[in-house]
């Protein structure tokens, strides 16, 4: 996410941050790149000019040239100007009303409606304990209808049947009616999109509105349409009362134009970020961790709070207390740490989160993907027990079973194994001399070494 954006900024601010005196002539330097680099990332012209200015006016101020460390106090006020042009904090759903609270899902067709409709039920389901029906509004494709209720099965949400027969309005009636004599917490609402604004549509999403009177309004949009995702959210904003954004798409956005852009333009807040198309790809946003990543900084929050909910405790309890106690670190042990790993967003979603990131080269980057994770599953998938057990017995014989098995060639079975290695000698230093020993032993390299 905003790959290109983070490489040319951090590249920008790298070169202050060591400098022990700034003037103003290279504060007007870096913040014509910084502006560029904004430009590039497809930002709405009005927002860049506002931000640039906004720190130009604090950086030739005494906050950054009397600063001890001026170029670290540079950086700062451009993270802090990032927040300001996203919004302070993250704007939770309103959900406190008398249930069912009614939630409207609005956008244009093909920005990812009704699949965020399903993943939005489910962050509901588990991340905030509520009951939750989903219904489709949209009759002009009955292929809609039959995905939503394919996902509702998938995320455990109700699902409220319709027809293209049906007067949408009614639909959405119907809904919130069967969820209230459900005592359900929640209903969402996925309504029918077009290619493009027009009267019609805006006029059939207005009567629902007005039928519903729904706690939230949410306007879905493709993060990879940069501004035009501002201006599409605003031409909705003067038809409906909108209450916040969902930004789709933004695990393939490499620019950030939409993220920067929206709240200026429309003065609604982002709310979620779709950041793959699993349905457990949805993420609050939070300005100050999109700041953060924007500028190579990392999101620790983010991936702690998303291994305290995906990494299987029990699991690392077991690893660790078989650690303690001597016993090898095999095979099996290297399989579940693969797994963990891809339940968090895999080597991609790590290395967005994880402070230096936007430092790694993008040739090294287009190598750390989720691809050769799924390989080395399928390695170790085809061992025997045994050999997951006793890794030493895969000789050349079984070496070339394991590869045909898994569909690989015998070069990548002998990487995976090489990779282990190192792994199971990280791991023992780890049961010796703790965790502080293992990252000193590692000196920044990645535990698992692409090819």
């Amino acid at each position: 996410m905003f790959e290109t954006l983070t490489e040319r900024l951090t590249q920008t601010l790298k070169r202050l941050r060591g400098q022990g005196r700034l003037s103003e002539e290279n504060i007007r330097e870096t913040l014509r790149e910084v502006r560029m680099a904004l430009l590039e990332a497809d930002v709405a012209l009005p927002v860049v000019k506002t931000l640039i200015e906004r720190v130009r006016e604090r950086a030739v101020g005494q906050e950054v040239l009397q600063s001890l460390t001026p170029g670290q106090a540079l950086v700062k006020i451009v993270h802090a100007e990032l927040i300001a042009v996203m919004g302070e904090a993250n704007d939770e759903l309103n959900l406190r009303v008398q249930p069912p609270a009614v939630v409207l899902m609005a956008g244009l067709q093909g920005s990812g409606k009704t699949t965020s409709t399903a993943k939005l039920a489910r962050w509901l389901k588990e991340r905030r304990k509520k009951s939750v029906l989903v219904a489709s509004c949209d009759i002009y494709r009955p292929a809609a209808i039959e995905q939503l209720r394919t996902l509702a099965r998938e995320v455990g949400a109700e699902f409220f049947p319709s027809t293209p027969e049906q007067d949408p309005v009614e639909i959405a009636r119907n809904a919130v009616e069967q969820a209230r004599r459900q005592v359900l917490d929640v209903v969402i609402i996925d309504t029918a999109g077009r290619l493009h604004i027009d009267g019609e549509m805006m006029a059939e999403i207005q009567r629902i509105h007005a039928a519903l009177n729904p706690v939230e309004t949410l306007f879905v949009v493709d993060s990879m349409t940069g501004q035009d995702a501002a201006n599409t959210a605003k031409a909705f904003d003067a038809a409906l009362p909108l209450t916040g954004v969902v930004l789709t798409k933004t695990d393939g956005d490499a620019r950030g134009g939409a993220a920067l852009s929206i709240r200026s333009i429309t003065g609604k807040p982002i709310k979620f970020l779709g950041v793959g198309e699993k349905t457990t790809a949805l993420e609050p946003f939070h300005p100050d961790r999109v700041a953060s990543r924007i500028l190579g900084m990392g999101d620790v929050l983010s991936l702690v709070e998303e291994a305290e909910r995906k990494v299987d405790h029990a699991k690392v309890e077991k690893l660790a207390g078989k650690l303690k106690t001597g016993k090898r670190f095999d095979l099996e042990d290297f399989r579940d740490q693969l797994q963990q790993m891809m339940s968090m967003g895999g080597l991609s979603g790590l290395l967005d989160k994880l402070p230096g990131g936007g430092d790694i080269p993008k040739g090294v980057r287009s190598q750390v993907n989720d691809h050769e994770l799924v390989r080395m599953l399928a390695i170790i998938d085809s061992m025997t027990r045994q050999e997951r057990h006793h890794p030493d017995v895969i000789k050349g014989s079984r070496r070339r079973r394991i590869a045909l098995g898994s569909g690989t060639e015998v070069q990548d079975v002998n990487r995976l194994l090489k990779q282990f290695i190192q792994m199971q000698k990280m791991m023992k230093r780890m049961s010796k001399g703790g965790m502080t020993k293992m990252l000193r032993g590692m000196k920044g390299r990645m535990p698992f070494p692409m090819p």
